[in-house]
């Protein structure tokens, strides 16, 4: 079982603790690098994070880690209260975002480019909606999928929590901006990507976002104004619901935090893990 697969039938708040089990004999002597790196923060960066943590381990097997994903917003929180090294974060948290303040005093350091997907139960007919109809569907003044082109059925809408980083970015980018009303009936919020996932997958007729990692034969993704969730139409500028991913560190990361964000970093993760993994690599972004 692959390190995204152990994610998926795990709850949210499980601690994952990596430890020296993993470590292999690609060991360098010498390597003077030890410690416990402590990450929380985004689930649409939790796969990311376990298998960078998975690599690095063998390398440097000194160094343990312990990742959680939770949403975004926990992320910063963490490092702000000194329980985290890392906070994982789909947004730039030193900066003001749309509800949310700056976290002063925070680094921003770049990691991966996370495209979104609207995805929708197997059993729906639809295979595009533009972004007019998302925002009917979002705001509760679409209710049923004949209304897009589908069956005569009525919509289930599925969404994250407040403080979700996916929420952040699909509302600004997918929405244009606009609103997420709750309804009683037919509306349902989950608590990380993994939870949007299974909801999607086990409930006809429902809707909802999640990052391409999670995208799977489980559940459909739709194109956006005609345009498929790949990771060559982000990069040719024609698919616009994507974010940076950052780890949030409080002042300049240093040590074992500082060696662990740069092997992310680094063209050679990034152009074979990440890229597997369905994230985008930093250096193909203009």
């Amino acid at each position: 079982m692959n390190v995204f697969k152990k994610f998926t039938v795990l709850t949210l708040a499980t601690m994952f603790v990596i430890t020296s089990a993993f470590a292999g004999s690609a060991a360098a002597a010498g390597d003077t690098l030890k410690g416990k790196i402590t990450i929380n923060g985004s689930t649409a960066l939790l796969p990311l994070t376990l298998q960078a943590a998975k690599e690095f381990q063998k390398l440097h097997p000194k160094v343990s880690f312990a990742a959680s994903g939770k949403g975004s917003v926990t992320g910063p929180q963490a490092v702000k209260k000194g329980i985290a090294d890392i906070g994982a974060c789909d947004w730039d948290a030193s900066t003001d975002v749309p509800g949310f303040k700056a976290f002063e005093g925070q680094v921003a350091n770049k990691v991966a480019v996370i495209p979104f997907a609207t995805v929708v139960n197997k059993n729906v007919g639809v295979d595009n909606l533009t972004t007019d109809q998302l925002k009917g569907i979002f705001s509760g003044k679409i209710t049923n999928w004949k209304d897009v082109g589908g069956a005569d059925e009525d919509i289930v809408v599925i969404t994250r929590a407040f403080g979700s980083g996916t929420r952040v970015n699909y509302q600004a980018k997918a929405l244009g901006g606009g609103d997420i009303v709750k309804k009683s009936k037919n509306y349902k919020e989950v608590g990380s990507s993994g939870d949007m996932k299974t909801a999607v997958a086990t409930t006809p007729n429902s809707i909802g976002y999640i990052d391409l990692v999670y995208v799977s034969g489980d559940i459909k993704a739709v194109k956006y104004n005609g345009v498929e969730a790949t990771a060559d139409n982000v990069i040719n500028g024609k698919y616009k619901i994507w974010s940076y991913g950052y780890y949030m560190t409080k002042g300049q990361p240093t040590g074992e935090v500082k060696a662990f964000i740069e092997y992310i970093q680094n063209k050679k993760f990034q152009t074979t893990t990440a890229k597997k993994m369905k994230f985008i690599p930093l250096s193909a972004m203009k």
